[in-house]
């Protein structure tokens, strides 16, 4: 089924009392609401086909078959179409039942039928995911929205119960690293996750450089120490501690303190584990512990140093905590 036969079937099935009609491309899934409001607001009221657009910003050159430069192209008279676009009903029914050809998108259907199409302006964060770089985009937007969202849960919780935090105003930045050597007689725990098969990391706890890296990276951040000097490892209650245990304990001091995570950012330096299919799972897992958006990258050093000889594991973290005024 192509494009065009999938929004006519729909066409087909609406109720008959629906007199404007929406098309919106699913792949561009963070499209604000405001602008399926401005689009259907804009079809009533001047009664014709109406799409979101934004201006094209890059120079576009047309080219030949052998990639020769022809021309620029005048970008003034261009404009990068978006979803939903809308039209009335009855008239794009009629065009879709006229349709003897394929077209890229419904405006264009709508056009070849004689009606007349306006453009609206539309909005960044309404962008297609088409490619890998889109899809980082948009998981690094998920993982923000979600955070934000939780935020606003518990200020509003904090207000109705008279705990409401104080206004946060400051926002400064910390970095943490830990390092870990391989360890073959202990299980692998990293970013919060279990890793079967794999050699463990030696540590007085659990070893997971990735949390460690991270409560640096906050305790920098708010001013308030780090790792060794809040949780020696001459401690014995950290003996064997998950990452987790420090996480909590750090997010402790830091409402003591005040203040909340902003963000956090990880780059894993070496040859194992394989993060790509786990790389999500970290995100989220963490995430949760922090109440935050989390981004982890990794990468290795082509075989120098002791992480490219496969001995052991680098983590470096950046922070963001907002503190008050």
């Amino acid at each position: 089924m192509t494009r065009q036969s999938s929004v006519a079937a729909g066409l087909e099935a609406l109720a008959p009392a629906i007199d404007t009609v929406l098309v919106h491309d699913t792949a561009r899934c963070f499209t604000p609401t405001a602008q399926f409001e401005a689009v259907a607001s804009a079809v009533e009221r001047l009664g014709h086909g109406v799409v979101p657009g934004l201006p094209v910003s890059d120079t576009i050159k047309r080219v030949a078959p052998d990639a020769t430069v022809v021309e620029t192209v005048d970008r003034s008279e261009l404009v990068a179409m978006q979803t939903p676009q809308g039209f009335p009903r009855r008239a794009l029914a009629e065009a879709y039942a006229a349709a003897g050809a394929e077209h890229t998108d419904d405006a264009a259907l709508f056009a070849a039928a004689g009606h007349r199409v306006t453009v609206i302006a539309g909005d960044a964060s309404a962008f297609k995911i088409t490619t890998p770089w889109d899809l980082g985009r948009a998981e690094q937007l998920a993982v923000e929205q979600a955070g934000a969202a939780r935020l606003v849960a518990e200020n509003a919780g904090a207000a109705r119960a008279g705990t409401a935090r104080p206004r946060l105003e400051r926002i400064s930045t910390g970095i943490g690293i830990d390092v870990h050597a391989f360890d073959d007689g202990q299980p692998l725990r990293l970013g919060l996750l279990d890793w079967p098969g794999e050699a463990g990391l030696a540590g007085h706890s659990d070893g997971d450089a990735v949390a460690h890296a991270i409560v640096d990276a906050l305790l920098s951040a708010a001013a308030l120490g780090d790792i060794g000097s809040r949780f020696g490892t001459d401690d014995p209650r950290y003996a064997g501690a998950s990452g987790e245990v420090f996480l909590r304990a750090t997010l402790a001091l830091l409402d003591e303190a005040g203040a909340r995570v902003g963000n956090v950012a990880l780059q894993i330096v070496g040859n194992r584990p394989r993060l790509a299919k786990r790389r999500l799972e970290m995100q989220e897992s963490l995430a949760g512990i922090l109440r935050a958006p989390v981004s982890v990258s990794a990468t290795t050093t082509d075989g120098l140093g002791f992480t490219g000889r496969t001995e052991g594991v680098t983590v470096v973290a950046t922070a963001l905590v907002h503190l008050p005024a």
